[in-house]
């Protein structure tokens, strides 16, 4: 018969790390692929109202967004408190919206030009004449396809 010995110094066997720059890279590619970065910075107040018939924009990549709403704090003092239109990153006055579709619809590619939709997100507080004024400018430039942008909730709630 065979008698069979514990190796009492026996140590541990090191960690291969040769697949280690491997995992390093797919988590690496994963995060690339999976972060997406705010295209502009709100410098609007912007509480969206509540409604009840909604229906979520399926494709984002086809929506051109228009904010409008108070200034916040920090514009405040330069843009005062009325209701001000915000383009990408800067304040705009209803004049400049037209352009503003024409240049956005242009950097879209050829097949998605036709089927792009303006969603305004506007402020509850902001007044409808700001808005009329910007609807006239979407319907000079073609751009009939707006989208109002809300929460989902009790329509009633917007009255107080």
């Amino acid at each position: 018969m065979s008698k069979f010995n514990k190796k009492k110094d026996a140590a541990l066997p090191a960690v291969n790390t040769a697949s280690l720059p491997d995992i390093v890279f797919m988590l690496l590619f994963f995060f690339m692929t999976v972060t997406v970065m705010k295209d502009s910075t709100l410098k609007v107040e912007n509480v969206l109202p509540n409604a009840t018939e909604i229906k979520k924009l399926e494709k984002k990549d086809r929506v051109i967004y228009i904010y409008v709403g108070k200034p916040t704090r920090e514009y405040e003092k330069v843009f005062g408190t009325e209701s001000k239109i915000q383009l990408n990153d800067k304040f705009a006055d209803a004049s400049e919206v037209g352009d503003y579709i024409l240049m956005e619809r242009a950097k879209k590619p050829q097949e998605l030009q036709n089927v792009l939709t303006t969603a305004l997100k506007v402020d509850k507080e902001a007044n409808m004449g700001i808005i009329s004024d910007i609807k006239q400018e979407l319907r000079k430039v073609n751009a009939l396809k707006v989208n109002y942008t809300t929460y989902e909730g009790d329509a009633f709630r917007n009255l107080q």
